[in-house]
């Protein structure tokens, strides 16, 4: 059997897997033709349908009450909660909710369920490589549907409106449902492929830091899934197949600086991942070259890496002092354009090495969060600390006899570097302890960097999504922007997921390896590069 380096496909259910998109869309529009003709009736506010449109980008793949408040509100219509008991002539949320799911389900009785059959023939053929697969649905009638469309039995896991409520997860598009799957299968997000039919579903994937998003146009929406983060479109899934999928992860960077004067050299990349392919549109982000991303200068906002990238990495964690010139460059960027530090080190210790005021700095992988007068500390990350403390200890009774293991105290993680240790006597060793440990802990979990293990809380919350709240802070948006993520480690990969497909992530590496990144740099050095070309740039 072929190995894949992609372990899980994880699929949305209604209009993905089954033909129920239809029935929901008209049981919305039923319902709600019906609330805005009471209205003008009651009110006189004139009645203006419920469209196709109205569904695609209020209601789609969003949990139902969710879905309700978002186009209530796009008319300027004020509603009471109500309760769940409400009687589906009750103009509450409930109420309506109610009543659109009664529409639903007698349709369903009616008409039975049946589903894509493409859909269901790339399901098998994942499960006959070993990949594993769930299914996700903001619907409370997953189970249902499921069952009656007989494919029940083809999930690892299932993760549905149900269970969301019960564990209390976020619907689309934040990706708490899509990352409940992966943790369920066992799997890493980074590995995992989302399916998804919903603009909210392929926000839901990007901003849950998965490998591939693939948006399937049922609706003939192929740009609108592709502009709202799906890194393909398509509108069959037996348009694509696992060994292209491989071919994704395989994909690595563009060298930033030859791309720069050598558009071709990006072009010959991409016809090289498109090539043989039929029926698949690549995110035109892809295709943007460094000139075309920094065309304008005026909107670009910077988020970077400290270790490796604006310093070289050391053997002591306390020597990474940045140079003067690199504070000097940095300094200016900032002045030019919003900018922010995002490290794995506390962010009190970013904070004094990098020494720039005016800029926001998120320590701890983005537990710790500070700048413009505004600041975030992620409460579930605090209740670590007791623990955190205790490893420390620990790790440091353990490796007191290994000459050249160093243990990094953190406020919410800890760092065992091994870069000064005698790798070839002792790495083993040293892993060994550190998974040991960490397999103690459900609350824990483990990263891999440069020389180091690092040990943080098991918490859905990464350097992408401290992107996205520096994001909201400083009131940018992903359209009018251009964000750029710069860092060169195995942590910064969440950064690169979360940004690709809808700005530029710049991996900092002198080896060409596989990256989330769309460009590379290739040492801390091109990385002062790179900032005085913007700079020359912007200044002209």
């Amino acid at each position: 059997m072929k190995s894949f380096s992609f372990e899980a496909g994880i699929f949305d259910m209604d209009g993905v897997i089954t033909k129920t998109a239809q029935v929901h869309s008209a049981a919305w529009k039923l319902m709600f033709d019906e609330f805005l003709k009471r209205k003008e009736k009651q009110e006189n506010i004139p009645f203006r349908e419920f469209s196709h449109e109205d569904y695609l980008q209020y209601v789609d793949g969003k949990p139902r009450l969710k879905g309700i408040r978002s186009f209530l509100q796009s008319r300027g219509f004020d509603l009471a909660e109500g309760s769940p008991e409400d009687d589906f002539k009750k103009e509450t949320i409930w109420g309506l909710g109610n009543r659109k799911n009664s529409v639903f389900l007698n349709v369903l009785e009616t008409d039975g369920v049946q589903v894509y059959e493409p859909a269901v023939a790339l399901i098998k053929k994942l499960k006959e490589l070993g990949i594993k697969v769930g299914v996700v649905s903001s619907s409370k009638n997953c189970e249902y549907i499921l069952k009656a469309a007989g494919v029940l039995d083809l999930f690892d896991t299932r993760v549905d409106g149900v269970i969301a409520e019960k564990l209390g997860l976020q619907g689309k598009p934040e990706g708490d449902i899509f990352v409940r799957a992966a943790n369920d299968l066992g799997v890493e997000v980074s590995g995992s492929v989302v399916f998804e039919d919903a603009i909210s579903g392929v926000q839901a994937g990007r901003n849950g830091g998965f490998g591939l998003v693939v948006g399937i146009a049922r609706s003939d929406n192929i740009e609108d899934l592709l502009a709202e983060g799906a890194d393909i479109a398509l509108s069959r899934l037996d348009h694509i197949s696992p060994e292209w999928i491989e071919k994704w992860f395989q994909k690595k960077p563009v060298a930033f600086f030859n791309a720069w004067e050598n558009e071709a050299a990006q072009k010959q990349q991409i016809d090289s991942l498109m090539s043989e392919t039929e029926g698949i549109s690549l995110n035109r982000v892809y295709y943007r070259t460094p000139r075309q991303v920094f065309a304008d200068k005026k909107n670009i906002v910077f988020f970077l890496d400290y270790d490796g990238t604006l310093t070289k990495i050391v053997d002591r964690p306390q020597d990474a002092k940045i140079s003067s010139s690199m504070r000097d460059i940095v300094t200016r960027i900032s002045r030019a354009f919003k900018t922010a530090i995002v490290s794995g080190r506390m962010r009190e210790d970013v904070e004094n090495l990098a020494g720039i005021k005016g800029i926001f700095y998120a320590g701890s992988h983005g537990f710790d969060i500070s700048g413009n007068g505004v600041s975030m500390v992620l409460p579930q990350a605090e209740g670590t600390i007791p623990l955190v403390d205790e490893l420390i200890e620990y790790f440091k009774n353990e490796f007191s006899s290994i000459e050249g293991v160093i243990v990094e105290e953190k406020k919410f993680s800890v760092a065992v570097h091994y870069r000064m240790a005698d790798e070839s006597k002792y790495f083993s060793t040293i892993e060994k302890t550190v998974e040991d440990k960490v397999a103690e802990h459900k609350e824990l979990r483990l990263m891999r960097g440069k020389k180091v293990f690092e040990i943080l809380p098991a918490i859905d919350w990464n350097k992408g999504k401290a992107v996205r709240w520096i994001m909201e802070a400083l009131k940018v948006n992903w359209q009018d922007n251009t964000i750029v993520y710069i860092g060169d480690d195995t942590t910064d990969e969440d950064a690169f997921r979360a940004v690709r497909s809808r700005g530029a992530g710049i991996l900092v590496s002198t080896e060409g390896k596989n990256s989330a990144a769309h460009f590379q740099l290739l040492s801390v050095e091109e990385t002062e590069g790179f900032f005085k070309q913007i700079l020359d740039s912007y200044e002209k």
